[in-house]
């Protein structure tokens, strides 16, 4: 099966050429056939060399493709991504590689070979490794991840991590379900709408290393707009 790996990006211009080779030298040890896959860097509006190196990425390496989102959204950037994608897979993995490359090799399988639509990694299952992840951060997903549960009553461990594959197929079902917002919350739609549809979920442990020199989260107002954007969400269920 053809899969697009898309990494939204936003003001990257320190790491991105050299996590993008990192990954790109994985996916072609793995996957050496032709054709078969592509990286897609998903500027969102950056103001800085961003979407310059991603443009010479692009044309120096031929499994690296280039999405130009004038206005700041990981939600709107993996919308325009996917929507233009013709790939039988599609996802996202954030640019600081927090998960470890292996785990890609499992959640393919789980589409490809195994049945599932979507797969999430989980920072929360038991088996996952977590490192260097600060407190406060640790107790602000667990919060945010056991209010998803009770105000939205889903199932799924962990909302929020930036690990997210899928049958592209299964994606216009998402959208049209609720999967709809253009920032960070877009992560959590698609979970919540895959199991109000009834889809095949895979919850994927993982180990996973906080870059904290790279954080820009802001926990406070991402805790309003999470709140904001469940509400929403709820009431499209409601409708």
């Amino acid at each position: 099966m053809t899969f697009d790996v898309t990494i939204p990006v936003l003001n990257e211009e320190a790491t991105l050429e050299q996590n993008v080779k990192v990954l790109h030298s994985f996916l072609k040890k793995h996957f050496p056939q032709p054709g078969q896959w592509k990286i897609v860097i998903a500027d969102n509006g950056s103001a800085d060399r961003t979407l310059d190196i991603a443009r010479t990425l692009s044309a120096k390496i031929p499994e690296v493709s280039v999405v130009k989102v004038p206005e700041k959204g990981v939600g709107l950037a993996l919308k325009t991504s996917w929507g233009q994608s013709q790939a039988d897979i599609v996802g996202y993995m954030d640019l600081d590689l927090a998960t470890a490359l292996p785990h890609f090799l499992e959640a393919y399988d789980a589409l490809a070979h195994q049945g599932f639509d979507i797969v999430y990694g989980s920072r929360l299952h038991p088996r996952s490794m977590v490192i260097n992840r600060p407190l406060k951060r640790e107790v602000a997903s667990r919060v945010f991840n056991l209010l998803l549960k009770l105000y939205l009553g889903v199932r799924f461990s962990d909302g929020m991590c930036g690990f997210k594959f899928l049958r592209r197929e299964a994606y216009p079902q998402l959208y049209e379900a609720g999967a709809r917002n253009d920032g960070w919350f877009f992560s959590t739609e698609l979970l919540t709408t895959a199991e109000w549809l009834g889809l095949k979920i895979f919850e994927l442990p993982v180990q996973w290393t906080d870059d904290v020199s790279s954080s820009r989260v802001e926990i406070i107002p991402l805790a309003k707009k999470y709140l904001r954007s469940m509400y929403e969400l709820k009431k499209r269920k409601v409708q």
